[in-house]
């Protein structure tokens, strides 16, 4: 065994160690041992010992078992310094290091010996000649062994090698046997000030508040006899119907369990009297409610109320005699400087303050009608996080949360306070936080025992919250800033997002990623293609890619929500409900409750159980409102026992509206483009005819985004007897106007041509056709031709050029020339004498026709021309029809670097011969 210190020496500086309690009286065992081995002054006279699991509640515990111990022993002046000490040394043991603590307490002659033993003896035993820092005493390592040097006559840290043991001992102050002390003795001038006889009046109320007993001091203070005044209700006596600073009416402190506070009462001559008065609302044999009231005049208060429990005497001032801060009284220094961690401070504080098992601190939202749970200590889960609780709710009415109440047993009163259903609490006490009179939050006290405050706790914590409530607002409108700076920042850059794109599944997607995790744990997104239709699960995300599956196929077997258009979240309960039910099924049929082997379940257990609380957590859904129709679901979920705080709700509310019009955009788009294409594709030939001795390749594109079809057009068909129609042809512009005047010119030479007539003849017709449309006619380039393949693997071709670049004519040999003349251009004048040519292809030759998008693709000021054209031809000898074409087309994107800003179309037609290359 090794003696970490000698009394008097530093302390070590311990890692953080940090339980349900399992309590035993020791006479002798393993703890007793120990003791006797340790040399001592003074003999033992008595014992306690009980152990804790290393769990949060055991503290509380821990505590209550010392309390407890020490009063028995009649201990009671030095009860608050150990419990103290027991609370910081069992946290280090069973929160911070996670083991099991013994706390043996040992009496004797002189005082008091408490011994905290943990299993984490792991740890650099300190050298007592090693100076160690003790650093700040709001740090977690170490602040137990400070107050030890601070409380304790007498402490020390022993180690073994399976246990560390911090003992301390607190010395009993010389007091006379059979007294107790209630407070410090002070000098008569501090005395309050009293008459020579103190009347206290005794005045008892039945239920309806009406008087029915009335003392002899009430009397003398207030002037009636009790004939004058039985029977009549209190408030008609009352000087004014509230009591300052807490908007308590009369009428309902009479119906509190217990009271203080100060009011007035009208005496006989008309005079108000200011009194200080505790009630106590007590029940007779019968059953019968009444109320007790105890009067004393305002400036005698000290009589009834009940002493504060001050901090020791040398907190009260500094180390120079400068006023210490209420503040950091409380809430330590240095204070934590943000939200979280100052409400944390507080609820661990106020615990501890009012030896509690567990705290809470709510904070109130804007319009004070529900309160936001933002930190507690000893409750069983971190469940209540965010969780809201209107401010009016329960027969206990909630709305105590403006005044300080206290509930004796929460059992005999459901719903008092909604947070602590079925958290096992009984008791409680909670105080409100005002700042210039206005609700800001609530701070409460629970104990797991029935009656364990009063007035006096009340008090005390209400001192404290009016401490720190208003650092808590302060800290609060900070973090309000900050958030909502955060989420202008948020939504501007969604915006640009959803702006950035019309395609429907990209929309969704984004949707998605931008509030996993930012706003939920996961979300889906439901959509709605039409009044008539069912929403219908479009997209599900969440965090953990694993559990994206189980969560989609888990919704859906969960009737989707209905398409409600009203603004703002609502909560969604079924996918927790199907999920809870999923995972315990599982879990039965895992422990062969079902029936069937659990070896062919197990494999499915992981991943139902994981869906379960991925989902199990609070749900809400939001609609996706667009041009005053609902057009999808934005569902937004949090796993098990987990909420949605108020701030980020609005948040998705704001970026749901953004989203409902960036789908419904995506939603049109896709559909005007679907129809747009649907158009285009019907004024394009359906495909290329197969013709016997010639190749036939063509090659499109046509300018602008989305466009399938624009001013130029191609068309190859079969005519009668053998013979083939083929045209090119250039409307003027692009676009849709360009394209009805191609679909206008395409049908007409199909439908002319077949009727027989010559080329000429079929192009003066469709000139004729073109001018009827009038103010919406366009001048049109074509090139049409009639061919007919010959049996000596030749082809015979008929052309008529209306002001289209010509066709040039690739010969075997290389050589390259036009094919044709030109002649006038379609839409411009009526009266036109045009003329075919008769061109002859031999074996091997091509003819290639093009748009002029095709001549005039520019890079800068040069132009690839017909001249270019002509020498990218010469390079395709013994090419195939396709080749021939790709190798055009390649030649034109490489011209310039832009993208092409006209439509081209090439036509590329050779004559192999009766041996084909």
């Amino acid at each position: 065994m090794t003696t970490g210190l000698i009394p008097g020496g530093q302390p070590p500086d311990p890692r953080p160690t940090g339980a349900l309690p399992q309590q035993r009286r020791e006479p002798a065992g393993h703890a007793a041992q120990h003791v006797e081995n340790r040399s001592r002054s003074s003999v033992i006279t008595a014992r306690a010992a009980a152990s804790f699991e290393p769990v949060g509640r055991s503290v509380a515990s821990a505590r209550s078992f010392v309390r407890d111990t020490l009063q028995g022993w009649g201990f009671a002046d030095i009860v608050d310094d150990a419990v103290v000490l027991t609370s910081e040394l069992v946290t280090n043991a069973v929160v911070h290091a996670g083991t099991s603590a013994d706390v043996l307490c040992l009496r004797s002659d002189d005082g008091v010996r408490i011994e905290v033993a943990d299993r984490y003896p792991e740890r650099e035993i300190p050298l007592q000649a090693t100076a160690v820092n003790m650093g700040s005493p709001d740090r977690e390592g170490g602040r137990g062994l400070q107050l030890c040097a601070a409380l304790a006559g007498r402490w020390g840290v022993e180690y073994i090698p399976t246990h560390k043991t911090v003992w301390f001992q607190l010395d009993l102050p010389a007091r006379v046997v059979g007294t107790r002390a209630a407070g410090p003795a002070l000098p008569s001038d501090l005395l309050p000030l009293a008459d020579s006889r103190v009347r206290v009046a005794v005045i008892q109320v039945d239920r309806t508040g009406h008087i029915a007993a009335w003392n002899e001091d009430a009397e003398d203070l207030f002037g009636y006899s009790a004939e004058q005044v039985t029977g009549k209700p209190l408030t008609d006596l009352a000087a004014w119907p509230h009591t300052p600073g807490t908007s308590t009416g009369i009428a309902e402190a009479l119906r509190l369990s217990r009271w203080e506070g100060s009011y007035g009462i009208r005496t006989s001559t008309g005079r108000v009297t200011p009194v200080y008065a505790s009630h106590l609302r007590v029940r007779d044999t019968a059953g019968e409610p009444s109320t007790v009231c105890l009067l004393v005049r305002d400036h005698e208060r000290a009589v009834l109320q009940t002493p504060l429990r001050g901090p020791a005497s040398d907190t009260s001032t500094g180390s120079e005699g400068q006023n210490t801060d209420p503040f950091e009284v409380f809430i330590g220094s240095p204070a934590p400087d943000d939200l979280d961690g100052l409400l944390q401070r507080t609820v661990e504080r106020a615990r501890d303050m009012l030896d509690g098992d567990s705290a809470f601190l709510l904070l109130a939202t804007d319009d004070e009608t529900e309160l936001e749970v933002r930190a507690s200590t000893g409750l069983p889960s971190a469940r209540q996080r965010f969780a809201r609780v209107p401010v009016e709710a329960g027969p206990g009415r909630y709305g105590s949360a403006r005044m300080p109440a206290v509930h004796d047993d929460l059992t005999a009163v459901s719903g008092a306070v909604p947070l602590l259903n079925g958290t096992g609490m009984r008791s409680v006490v909670t105080v409100p936080l005002k700042v210039e009179g206005r609700l800001t939050g609530s701070l409460g006290v629970a104990a797991e025992a029935p009656a364990r405050y009063s007035n006096e706790e009340a008090l005390r914590l209400q001192f404290a919250a009016d401490r720190i409530a208003l650092a808590v607002e302060s800290a609060r409108l900070g973090e309000l800033e900050r958030l909502r700076r955060g989420s202008l920042s948020f939504l501007v850059e969604a915006s640009d997002l959803l702006a950035g794109t019309l395609d429907r599944d990209q929309t969704l997607a984004l949707m998605a990623q931008m509030t996993v995790p930012t706003l939920a744990t996961w979300c889906a997104v439901y959509t709605i293609a039409d009044q008539a239709s069912e929403p219908y699960l479009s997209y599900v995300l969440h965090e953990d890619e694993e559990l994206i599956d189980g969560i989609k196929s888990l919704l859906s077997k969960v009737p989707a929500p209905d398409p409600v258009p009203t603004p703002g979240a609502r909560v969604w309960t079924a996918p927790g409900e199907v999920a809870h039910q999923a995972a315990l099924r599982s879990s039965m049929r895992s422990l062969g409750l079902s029936g069937s082997p659990t070896r062919q379940v197990t494999p499915g257990i992981g991943p139902t159980l994981a869906t379960a609380s991925a989902v199990g957590g609070e749900t809400v859904v939001l609609p996706l409102v667009a041009r005053n129709r609902v057009i999808g679901m934005l569902t937004l979920g949090k796993p098990t026992d987990e909420h949605f705080r108020q701030e980020i709700l609005e948040l998705a509310e704001d970026l749901s509206r953004r989203a409902a019009l960036a789908l419904d955009n995506a939603r049109l788009y896709s559909e005007r483009t679907a129809i747009s294409q649907s158009l285009q594709r019907s004024l394009l030939p359906p495909e290329l005819p197969e013709i016997d001795g010639v190749e036939v390749e063509v090659i499109y594109r046509a300018a602008g985004e989305g466009n399938e079809v624009g001013g130029d057009f191609y068309d190859v068909f079969p005519i009668r007897d053998g013979a083939y129609g083929f045209a090119i042809g250039d409307v003027c512009g692009t676009g849709p106007n360009a394209a009805a005047v191609t679909g206008l010119a395409r049908h007409a030479l199909r439908l002319l041509a077949r009727e027989g007539l010559t080329g000429p003849t079929v192009l003066e017709r469709l000139n004729s056709a073109i001018l009827d449309e009038g103010a919406r006619s366009r001048f049109l380039t074509l090139l049409y031709g009639e061919m007919r393949p010959q049996e000596d693997g030749s082809a015979e071709l008929k052309v008529v050029c209306a002001g289209h670049p010509l066709p040039l004519r690739l010969r075997q040999d290389g050589t390259v020339e036009p094919a044709a003349e030109p002649q006038p251009l379609l839409g411009v004048i009526e009266d036109l004498e045009l003329y075919e040519q008769t061109v002859t292809l031999d074996p091997g030759d091509v003819l290639l026709c093009v748009t002029d998008g095709v001549t005039e693709r520019r890079e800068g000021a040069r132009m690839l021309g017909d001249d270019g054209l002509a020498d990218v031809l010469t390079t395709c000898t013994g090419l195939t029809a396709g080749a021939v074409a790709a190798r055009i087309m390649r030649a034109v994107e490489r011209f310039a670097s832009d993208a092409p800003s006209d439509d081209m179309a090439i036509l590329a037609m050779r004559v192999p011969g009766l041996h084909k290359d």
